[in-house]
């Protein structure tokens, strides 16, 4: 006897178990002593006993198949529904803004406050900018200043020479 038996084959096991107990011992109230003596049982509580490894795999057989559908579904519906809540949710925070209590009934926390950035970070900060700004070659602060590019000619205007005769 393996003990290393998976359940699928296990419960094979018992069920040829109970076909051969029904075949060879046709009186189910003759009793059995199992376990070299340590037990005394009769073939139709060895047969009931049996039949719960094979009706227990078969229930867990079908619950898995059964749950695979059920995460098989939940995940084709799941972008769809989360989409909806977000806008949801959006629409609940566009309607009432910072009002703690009525975001507190639908289980959201108000928007936190920027943290103003302290005097190293906005060095730091402004480090960065300038590097960024060298790196690019960009000398003007915003597009507004810098050297507008010349105009592009019209689709269609373009001089047509034609030859002299």
């Amino acid at each position: 006897m393996s003990t290393n038996v998976g359940k699928g084959t296990r419960a094979v096991r018992a069920g040829q178990l109970v076909a051969g107990a029904r075949k060879r011992f046709p009186n189910g109230g003759q009793t059995l002593t199992l376990g070299g003596g340590a037990t005394t049982v009769t073939v139709d509580a060895v047969c009931a006993d049996l039949q719960k490894i094979i009706d227990n795999r078969a229930a867990t057989t079908a619950a898995q198949a059964t749950a695979r559908d059920t995460v098989k579904a939940e995940r084709a519906q799941a972008p769809a529904l989360v989409q909806t809540m977000d806008e949801f949710e959006e629409t609940v925070r566009f309607m009432f803004g910072a009002d703690t209590k009525a975001l507190a009934d639908f289980g959201l926390k108000p928007p936190r406050a920027r943290q103003p950035l302290t005097s190293a970070e906005k060095a730091e900060a402004a480090a960065k900018r300038k590097a960024t700004r060298a790196a690019h070659g960009t000398t003007a602060t915003t597009a507004a200043s810098a050297p507008a590019p010349a105009p592009a000619a019209a689709p269609g205007s373009a001089q047509i020479n034609q030859p002299k005769g």
